[in-house]
């Protein structure tokens, strides 16, 4: 798969350099949510002294301008729709393009569908996760009602070729953070939403409704980690996200609750999740 890299802070992979960090974005949008975060992060360690590392945000197949797979690329289509392959053949060209920086291995950051993403690499390649932030996210797979909603949204977004389906993402729900409910956000990811192509938006449901059940990972990672809760947050509140921090039984993830935000911390408080990155990477 095609996978597009967005340099926010770039330091060659030399002898010695610093681990890198790779942000893992958010569904309907695409790598955008990261840009103010990944901004306060070079600047906080700038700031706390800590030495430059090379910061960069991978796009996932379908989102922004990255490309749609093909039907070779997304691997066998269940009966119900549902790619069940696609989730860990999109891990697979993440880590390539990891590589193709000349690292190795990282602190991979996932925000809600990015963290399913990086369960899974760290589940197909251990020996490319030097850390793990876990951010507004969960590690099992879909229910039968929710798999059933993500493939009715793909069907919708395909056969009106239209991403209204998600744009309640953009919309004030009850309950919302302030910046949630605020105009400047509500413009924000309508815009975002808005440019996405419907069949990219299609395309992500369809792989994330075939997804396994990462939860047996949580107790495999052993590296440095962090989880990043919004209290706000309807579908991964701190409550929802403790129990993926208890069964981390061979690492000590730090747990971080943001008040006042929702299910997209890292754009509601960019500045309380880019210090949860930075103890991560620096612990790594």
């Amino acid at each position: 798969m095609t996978i597009l890299n967005t340099v926010y802070r770039d330091v060659p992979a030399v002898e010695g350099s610093p681990t890198p960090v790779v942000l893992v974005h958010a569904f309907p949008v695409d790598h955008r949510v990261w840009d103010v975060c990944a901004g306060r992060l070079a600047a906080m360690a700038d700031e706390q002294g800590a030495a430059p590392f090379a910061i960069y945000g991978l796009e996932m197949p379908g989102a922004g301008k990255c490309p749609i797979p093909g039907a070779e690329q997304t691997g066998p289509v269940a009966a119900d729709g549902a790619y069940p392959e696609a989730m860990d053949r999109m891990a697979e060209s993440f880590v390539a393009a990891l590589k193709s920086t000349g690292y190795d291995k990282a602190v991979w950051v996932g925000i809600s569908m990015g963290g399913y993403l990086t369960l899974a690499v760290h589940r197909l390649h251990p020996e490319a996760v030097a850390g793990v932030v876990l951010c507004d996210t969960k590690s099992e797979g879909d229910g039968p009602e929710a798999r059933a909603n993500r493939l009715r949204i793909a069907d919708e977004c395909e056969t009106h070729d239209t991403v209204e389906p998600v744009m309640h993402f953009a919309k004030p729900q009850p309950g919302d953070s302030a910046l949630k409910r605020s105009q400047g956000f509500i413009d924000l990811f309508s815009g975002w939403i808005g440019e996405q192509d419907p069949k990219g938006v299609a395309w992500r449901q369809r792989m994330a409704a075939g997804r396994p059940d990462e939860t047996p990972q949580l107790a495999k990672i052993a590296v440095p980690a962090g989880l990043v809760s919004g209290t706000l947050d309807p579908s991964s509140a701190p409550d929802r996200m403790r129990p993926m921090a208890e069964a981390m039984t061979a690492t000590d993830p730090v747990f971080t609750v943001v008040d006042d935000a929702g299910h997209f911390t890292c754009v509601e408080k960019p500045d309380v999740v880019a210090q949860a990155i930075l103890d991560v990477q620096r612990r790594a």
